[in-house]
């Protein structure tokens, strides 16, 4: 399938400039978020040079990672505001990425793959799979079953070597980067798609994997009351060298929002188990350390491990973005947080829109929600930041995911058989199934990520 009208939508999507949006009109909503929309899917390239090395993957300096986390941005940018412009250039690209065995493991980007990676395009497909996203290719298993394949790679790669358990930040030994370090994104991951999983097939197989990455995550500190308030904060990773024992204290946005949105959806699934309701509150209380940089800036989020020092890698430019996905999604999941979430996330809209008023036609969105404007920095990742900070302004209206029940599947079923052994089906088709000050230590920890990335 080669999609050629993503770029000429584009040009005919309605342009309003995002800092006159009005966030109690839902119109004005939706037109600023098309104009974000326009201007995210305006740096992309891979459908029209459609090369294996391009098509689904925004151009570099963007990793592999980002361009999944983008689409799925989209997902939900079609599925919040109506509009199905794209909807056949995000089919393209996820098709494009399942991999030979359909488990989102693909061979052109193995030198980049790692277990988080591969743990954000599967978020993306299980947005497809909860919201029964069109999938024309009967040839291919359904976006479920696809999830489910991921997971089953991921599995086995839960290493009890060192640190009693974990998966490693990377997959390939080949890979210099990440195979003696056990970090929260790609554990995180594991607990949230578990999680996920566990929703979409009521399977408790899944809900067992999930606490017990939950359990893990607890005991070597990576989900850590570190403040004595109560409240949950998920710190970076740790290295396997003294067995995990030295936290790396660094943290990040999208960490503790992965971790925060597994734990309401486990309290969706399990009926409103208090136990997954406080560990979910406890985490939206550690998203505080997000919020209000500066006494005339609250409420405003910001990436404090980096931002304000100007020292925010490609990567860590689209933190925010998975923060404000998984903190509206979690409203869905968890209604008592919407009391509190809302009232944030709507200030960041705010503020979010008036980033976006840079470059020709002032619609490019900036970085720093702080500044009152466009800040000059721009990319892929502070689109991202802005388009699922406003484009959650209509969460409310949206359909909740799909359980259950409810997922289109196709013929067969790649479910786990047990915790001991995760075996994949196979399929006729041959698929298988901070804030400044920073204290020393975390300047170091943070060296130690940066070298990494």
């Amino acid at each position: 399938m080669f999609v050629k009208s993503v770029h000429a939508a584009a040009v005919a999507a309605t342009i309003t400039a995002p800092k006159d949006m009005n966030i109690a009109d839902t119109a004005s909503i939706r037109s600023v978020a098309s104009t974000i929309a326009h201007g995210t899917m305006s740096l992309y390239t891979g459908n029209i040079t459609n090369t294996e090395e391009t098509i689904a993957v925004w151009p570099a300096p963007i990793y592999w990672w980002e361009s999944g986390a983008a689409w799925g941005a989209m997902l939900d940018y079609s599925h919040y505001t109506g509009d199905s412009t794209y909807n056949d250039v995000i089919t393209q690209a996820l098709l494009s990425q399942l991999g030979p065995d359909f488990d989102l493991m693909v061979p052109t980007h193995y030198g980049s793959e790692g277990n988080d990676d591969q743990a954000f395009w599967t978020f993306t497909i299980l947005e497809a799979a909860e919201r029964n996203f069109p999938q024309p290719d009967d040839n291919t298993p359904a976006w479920l079953d696809i999830a489910i394949n991921a997971w089953n790679t991921m599995v086995p790669r839960w290493n009890t070597t060192k640190c009693g358990g974990g998966l490693y930040w990377q997959i390939f030994e080949d890979n210099p980067n990440g195979m003696t370090y056990k970090n929260s994104v790609s554990n995180g991951g594991f607990f949230q798609i578990s999680a996920r999983l566990a929703r979409a097939t009521g399977n408790n197989t899944y809900l067992d994997w999930a606490q017990k990455v939950w359990d893990w995550s607890e005991s070597v500190g990576f989900v850590n009351d570190t403040t004595g308030s109560g409240a949950l904060d998920v710190l970076d990773g740790a290295g396997d060298e003294d067995n995990c024992e030295k936290t790396n204290p660094v943290s990040f946005s999208y960490s503790q929002a992965i971790y925060l949105y597994g734990a309401a959806v486990l309290y969706n699934y399990t009926n409103g188990d208090q136990t997954w309701g406080d560990r979910a509150t406890r985490l939206l209380k550690g998203t505080e350390s997000y919020f209000s940089p500066f006494d005339n800036a609250t409420d405003i989020m910001w990436e404090h491990a980096c931002e304000t020092y100007d020292i925010c890698k490609t990567d860590m430019l689209s933190f925010k973005a998975y923060m404000s996905r998984f903190m509206w999604a979690t409203t869905k999941m968890m209604p008592s947080t919407l009391s509190e979430i809302s009232p944030r996330l709507t200030v960041n809209a705010a503020a979010a829109g008036k980033a976006c008023s840079g470059g020709e036609g002032g619609t490019t969105c900036g970085f720093k929600w702080y500044t009152g404007g466009f800040d000059g920095n721009s990319g892929l990742g502070q689109q991202l930041c802005a388009l699922e900070t406003i484009q959650g302004l209509l969460v409310q209206e949206a359909t909740p995911p799909f359980k259950a029940g409810e997922i289109q599947r196709v013929k067969g079923n790649s479910d786990p058989v047990s915790t001991a052994s995760p075996t994949p089906t196979k399929r006729s088709n041959g698929a298988v199934t901070l804030g400044a000050p920073a204290f020393t230590f975390v300047w170091l920890g943070l060296a130690f990520v940066y070298s990494m990335y």
